[in-house]
C-alpha cells in the first residue's frame, strides 16, 4: 500500500505543527482515561459486579475493530472532519450527513459530560479545603470559557496542556494500582476470575457503558490538516489510544473491585473508589492527589472535546451542512474561532440549566454521556460499513478486508440495541428521543439546503 500526502486544503488552519505525541494527546484526552476509574467503572461494576474486568476486555476488542477500520481510512486521507470525512467519500449524501450530524452531537455531549464532572470535583474539593460551597453554574461556564479560549488561542498549546495533564493524572492512578496489586500478592482474584455472581443481563448493560469509557479515541483524525505526516501519525494515534486506554481500564477494574473487597465495601455503591484504593495502598494522600487530577482531566477533556468539535463544525460549513460563517478561522492564530465559540456555548448551555435546576454533576455526566453514546455508535457503524467500498476506490481491497468492517459494525449495532432495550428507567429512557429530534433537525437541514448542491471545498 501506498501513501501519499494529502492534497485536501487547509481550511485555514495551521499545516504540520503538531507532533506524533500531541497527536495522540488529543485522543488520550477527548477518552479522559483519569475520569473512567473515578467515575465510569464503579457505574459498570453496579451492573456487571465480578465481571467488570471482561466487560472492559469486551469493550476493549469492540472498540480495537472500530480503531483499525478508522485507521484505514486516515492512512489516505487527512481533514478536520474526522469520521464525516471518511463517511462523505463513500457513503450516499444522507447517510454521510447523518455521521456528520451524529459526530458534532457526540463531541459536543461529551464536552457537557466533563464540564458535569468538573464541577462535581470542583465542588466536593473546594467544600473539604474550605468548608463552603461554590456557584455550580459559575464553575461550568469558567471551565468552558477557559477550554475555549486555549482552543482558540493556540492548537499546539492545547495538545501540549492535554498531554501533560492527562500522562501526570494517569501515572499516580497507576501507582496506586500497582500498591494494591501488591499488598494483595501477586495471585488472580479466584471471585473475579470465575465471575461469581455476574449475570448475563448485567454484563450486557456494563458493556454499553464500559464502551462509554472510550468514546473519542478517534479524535485525533480531527486534526487531519495540522498533523506533521499525517497519513502515518494518525492511524497510529487512534490505535494506540484504544489499546492505551483498554489496558488502563481494565487493569484499573479489576484493581479496584479487589482493593474495595478486601475493606468490605461495593465498589458499585462506593462515592469515593480512588479514595479508598488509596488507602488500601497504604498512601492515603493519592487519594486527594488523585481526584484533584479528575478534576484536571475533566478540564482537558473539555478542551479536547471543544477542539474536536469546531473543526468538524468547520468541515461541515465548508460542505454546506451548516452555515458559511462558521468556516472562518481567525487570521493570526489560525484557528476555527466561531466554530469554538459555537461548540463551547453548545456544549454548556444545557449544563448551565440543568446546574441551576439543582442537578448533580455526576448525573450530568452520566446523563450527558450516554447521549453523546447514541452519536459515536451511528458515527462508528456508518463508517465502518463504508470501509470495503472505500478500500476498493483506493485499489487496496484484500481478501477478508470486509471481516473487520462488519465485525465492527456488528458490535456497534448490538451496543445500540443495548443502549435502548431495555428501555431506560427516568431521564435516561429520554435520551433516544432526544437524539432523533436532534437528528431530524439536522437532516432537515441537509434535506432543505444541501441535497441538491455540490459540496464546497472553498
Amino acid at each position: 500500500m501506498s501513501q501519499t500526502q494529502p492534497d485536501s486544503p487547509g481550511y485555514g488552519l495551521r499545516r504540520g505543527i503538531l507532533s506524533p505525541m500531541e497527536i495522540l494527546a488529543q485522543s488520550v484526552s477527548t477518552i479522559a482515561p483519569t475520569t473512567t476509574p473515578a467515575a465510569t467503572i464503579p457505574l459498570v461494576c453496579a451492573l456487571a459486579g465480578n465481571g467488570t474486568w471482561l466487560a472492559y476486555v469486551l469493550a476493549t476488542t469492540a472498540i480495537l475493530l472500530v480503531a483499525l477500520c478508522v485507521g484505514k481510512y486516515a492512512c489516505f486521507s487527512a481533514s478536520p472532519g474526522s469520521l464525516y470525512s471518511y463517511a462523505s467519500m463513500t457513503l450516499p449524501q444522507p447517510l454521510a450527513a447523518t455521521a456528520a450530524w451524529s459526530l458534532l452531537l457526540a463531541y459536543i455531549a461529551t464536552g457537557a459530560s466533563v464540564i458535569g464532572g468538573f464541577y462535581h470535583y470542583a465542588v466536593l474539593l473546594f467544600r473539604d479545603a474550605t468548608g463552603h460551597s461554590l456557584s455550580t453554574v459559575f464553575l461550568a461556564l469558567l471551565v468552558t470559557v477557559i477550554s475555549a479560549w486555549i482552543a482558540w488561542r493556540d492548537v499546539k498549546i492545547s495538545a501540549r496542556l492535554m498531554l501533560w495533564i492527562e500522562a501526570t493524572s494517569v501515572s499516580v492512578i497507576l501507582i496506586v494500582v500497582a500498591l494494591v496489586l501488591f499488598r494483595h500478592g501477586w495471585h488472580l482474584d479466584g471471585q473475579q476470575l470465575h465471575l461469581h455472581g455476574m449475570t448475563g443481563s448485567g454484563l450486557r448493560l456494563g458493556l454499553v457503558l464500559a464502551l462509554f469509557s472510550f468514546v473519542g479515541f478517534e479524535s485525533a483524525t480531527t486534526l487531519g490538516s495540522e498533523a506533521r505526516d499525517p497519513l502515518r501519525t494518525i492511524p497510529r494515534a487512534v490505535i494506540q489510544s484504544a489499546l492505551l486506554a483498554g489496558a488502563i481500564f481494565t487493569v484499573c477494574a479489576y484493581s479496584e473491585v479487589l482493593g474495595l473487597r478486601t475493606v468490605g465495601q461495593d465498589l458499585g455503591t462506593s462515592q469515593a473508589p480512588m479514595r479508598i484504593l488509596a488507602q488500601v495502598g497504604g498512601i492515603p494522600i493519592l487519594g486527594l492527589i488523585i481526584d484533584i487530577g479528575v478534576l484536571v482531566s475533566m478540564f482537558a477533556g473539555t478542551l479536547a472535546c471543544i477542539t474536536a468539535a469546531a473543526r468538524v463544525l468547520l468541515l461541515m460549513s465548508h460542505r454546506g451542512l451548516t452555515h458559511s460563517a462558521l468556516r472562518k478561522t481567525h487570521q493570526r492564530h489560525e484557528t476555527p474561532a466561531l466554530a469554538i465559540f459555537v461548540t463551547g456555548a453548545a456544549a454548556v448551555l444545557p449544563v448551565a440549566i440543568l446546574a441551576a435546576r439543582g442537578a448533580s454533576g455526576l448525573d450530568v455526566y452520566g446523563w450527558m454521556g450516554s447521549l453523546a453514546t447514541y452519536g459515536f455508535i451511528v458515527a462508528y457503524a456508518l463508517v465502518c460499513m463504508a470501509l470495503p467500498r472505500y478500500l476498493k476506490s483506493q485499489n487496496s481491497f484484500r481478501p477478508g478486508a470486509q471481516i473487520i468492517p462488519w465485525l465492527a459494525s456488528a458490535a456497534m449495532l448490538l451496543a445500540l440495541i443495548g443502549n435502548l432495550y431495555p428501555v431506560p428507567e427516568g431521564p435516561y429512557g429520554k435520551l433516544p428521543y432526544i437524539y432523533i429530534a436532534y437528528l431530524a433537525i439536522g437532516m432537515s437541514w441537509f434535506f432543505l439546503r444541501v441535497r441538491n448542491r455540490q459540496p464546497s471545498v472553498t
